[in-house]
């Protein structure tokens, strides 16, 4: 279905398909490899952490994931997503902020000479299983 997917969309939607399929599929060999080394046969849930700045869709990566672990013990697993907002440090004041509206400033002082403090993880909180 991909595949088709690919032929019959418009290009930014194709890379968007892509970007979370790449995603999903080294996460679902990341899971499937933690819980057969944790001698699981079963994978009932996984818990994910990811970060606004990686862009990922959230009912698009469900998709991919699901593709990603069809016919293996992760198949059936639940799939948790927490976004992690983008939080910024301005090198000139040492104000903390939340990112808005993708404006890449200081909201106290309006510097551009910022830090990322968080927003660009991705990683796996935890793996449940029998």
């Amino acid at each position: 279905m991909i595949y088709l997917l690919e032929f019959s969309c418009p290009e930014s939607v194709k890379k968007l398909i892509m970007h979370e399929l790449r995603i999903a599929e080294d996460l679902s060999a990341i899971v499937i490899e933690t819980a057969r080394n944790g001698n699981l046969s079963i994978v009932g849930k996984v818990n994910i952490s990811i970060g606004q700045l990686i862009q990922v869709v959230p009912e698009i990566f469900e998709f991919a994931f699901r593709e990603a672990v069809r016919n293996t013990i992760a198949e059936d697993a639940e799939l948790s997503i927490e976004i992690i907002k983008v939080k910024m440090n301005c090198v000139q004041c040492g104000c903390n902020f939340h990112l808005n509206e993708n404006l890449f400033k200081c909201c106290r002082c309006g510097s551009i000479d910022i830090k990322i403090i968080n927003g660009k993880e991705l990683f796996v909180k935890s793996i449940e299983g029998e």
